[in-house]
């Protein structure tokens, strides 16, 4: 009879082993919805400009008597050795009316590099009326050694923005691309 009392307090392993199969499957069917769940954030968002629309007939516009004002900020990752900064660091624009920013970038490195720029829009919400019609941001940029170039972006923000909106920051971030080593090859092997 102490054989039996014994065999009843052992825990039954089949409960754990069942919870620990459904924790793995859980775990699993989170991780395989994360792309989706994180693209749907950032078109709700506007996180790194996914929530910007893209207009094809952005001349028929109509422009406003609204004007806003416009921030430019530019980083660097510490990863790339390059000089990056907006021409101008703020400036006044009329609602549906094209723009152009001009951003200054620089590889003070001794070889070319090839750099990727993330962009955010600031507050969320405008991210959703601020459109870029042509950026530096699309592809990426190769700078010679020592090369300096200026960068456009082609904007405009759509007129029915809301009114609590009164200012917008434009931010980009530049990374290294994984692709440096092969840009560096091919411009040694073309001297």
């Amino acid at each position: 009879m102490v054989r039996t009392d014994q065999a009843e307090r052992q825990p039954s392993h089949t409960k754990l082993v069942r919870r620990l199969v459904l924790i793995a499957i859980g775990m699993f069917g989170f991780g395989f919805a994360m792309w989706p769940l994180y693209n749907v954030f950032c078109d709700l968002t506007g996180l790194g400009g996914r929530g910007v629309k893209v207009v094809e007939n952005a001349g028929e516009l109509e422009v406003s008597d609204r004007q806003i004002k416009i921030r430019f900020d530019a980083t660097v990752n510490s990863a790339l050795p390059w000089v990056f900064q907006p021409k101008e660091k703020a400036m006044v624009v009329s609602l549906g009316e094209m723009s152009e920013a001009l951003y200054l970038a620089m590889n003070v490195a001794d070889e070319p590099l090839t750099g990727r720029a993330t962009y955010n829009v600031t507050p969320p919400e405008a991210s959703l009326y601020f459109v870029k019609t042509e950026c530096f941001c699309f592809t990426e940029q190769v700078l010679l050694a020592n090369e300096s170039r200026e960068m456009p972006v082609y904007y405009f923000i759509q007129p029915d923005l809301p009114e609590h909106i009164k200012e917008i920051t434009l931010s980009y971030t530049f990374y290294l691309d994984d692709n440096t080593s092969s840009v560096a090859q091919a411009s040694s092997s073309d001297q």
